[in-house]
C-alpha cells in the first residue's frame, strides 16, 4: 500500500510533461508566423485591378487615335515665304591703314538691315493644324545676322493664312574677309545675297488628340539690291523640295 501510495503520490505530484512551456511555444510561433492577412490581398488586388484598367484605357484611346489618323491620312503642311520688303540696308565700312598708294581694305564692315518676311501657311488636311512659335534666321555667308519669329498659331483645315515677321540687324559687325565681300557686293554688283533658315514646329489635331510634331523646313535664298531697297530675287526650299 504503501509503495502504490508512493507511486501514486509520485505520480500526482509529478508535472505535466511541457504543462507550462506549451502554451508558450505556441504563442511564440505565432508571432515569428504571422499568418496571412485578407486586407493585405484585398489591396493587392485592387492595385492590380486599376492597372488592369488604366492599360485597357491606355490602349483603347490609342487605338481610337490611330483609327482616326488612318481615316484623316493626315499630309504636311506647306510654309513658303511669299515676300520680302527690304524696309532698310546700310553698310558701314571700317578702312585699316593703308600703305602708300594702295586702295584702303576694309577691316571690318557694320551691316544694318530691317526686312519684312510674309510667309504663306496652306493647310491641305481635313483637320486643323497647331503651330507652334517658329525662328528664322538670317545669314549672310554662313554668318547669323538675325533673327525672325512667328508666334504660334491655329490653322482650320482647307485654308490658306498669312503670317508676316520683321528681322531687324542692328550694326552686324563682320570681319575682313567677310566685311570685303560685302563692299563687294554692295557697291560693285549691287546685290547682297542673303540666306533665310527655319524649322516650323507643327501638329495636327483631330478632335481632342494632338499628334507628334511634324518639322517643316524651310530654306531660301534671296537676293537684295542696296541702291533700290528692294528685292531682286528669291528661291525657296521646302523640306528639301523646290517650290
Amino acid at each position: 500500500m504503501t509503495s502504490r501510495a508512493n507511486v501514486n503520490g509520485e505520480h500526482n505530484l509529478r508535472p505535466p510533461p511541457n504543462h507550462h512551456h506549451h502554451p508558450h511555444s505556441q504563442h511564440h510561433s505565432h508571432y515569428q508566423s504571422p499568418s496571412y492577412s485578407p486586407s493585405s490581398a484585398s489591396f493587392k488586388g485592387c492595385c492590380c485591378c486599376l492597372f488592369l484598367l488604366f492599360s485597357f484605357l491606355a490602349l483603347l484611346v490609342l487605338a481610337v487615335v490611330l483609327i482616326i489618323v488612318l481615316a484623316v491620312k493626315p499630309k504636311k503642311p506647306q510654309f513658303d515665304l511669299q515676300q520680302v520688303g527690304v524696309q532698310y540696308m546700310g553698310i558701314t565700312a571700317n578702312p585699316s591703314s593703308t600703305v602708300a598708294g594702295s586702295p584702303p581694305t576694309p577691316t571690318s564692315a557694320s551691316l544694318s538691315l530691317n526686312i519684312k518676311m510674309l510667309f504663306t501657311a496652306v493647310n491641305p488636311n481635313k483637320v486643323g493644324i497647331k503651330y507652334g512659335e517658329s525662328r528664322f534666321t538670317v545669314m549672310y555667308r554662313g554668318i547669323p545676322l538675325g533673327k525672325g519669329v512667328v508666334p504660334g498659331f491655329y490653322q482650320p483645315a482647307h485654308s490658306v493664312r498669312q503670317v508676316e515677321t520683321t528681322v531687324a540687324v542692328d550694326r552686324a559687325n563682320l570681319l575682313q574677309a567677310d566685311a570685303a565681300d560685302l563692299i563687294k557686293d554692295a557697291s560693285l554688283n549691287d546685290r547682297v545675297e542673303l540666306r533665310i533658315l527655319g524649322e516650323v514646329g507643327a501638329k495636327i489635331r483631330v478632335l481632342d488628340f494632338t499628334s507628334p510634331g511634324v518639322q517643316v523646313s524651310v530654306d531660301c535664298a534671296i537676293v537684295i539690291s542696296p541702291r533700290k531697297q528692294s528685292l531682286t530675287y528669291k528661291q525657296c526650299g521646302f523640306d528639301g523640295l523646290s517650290v
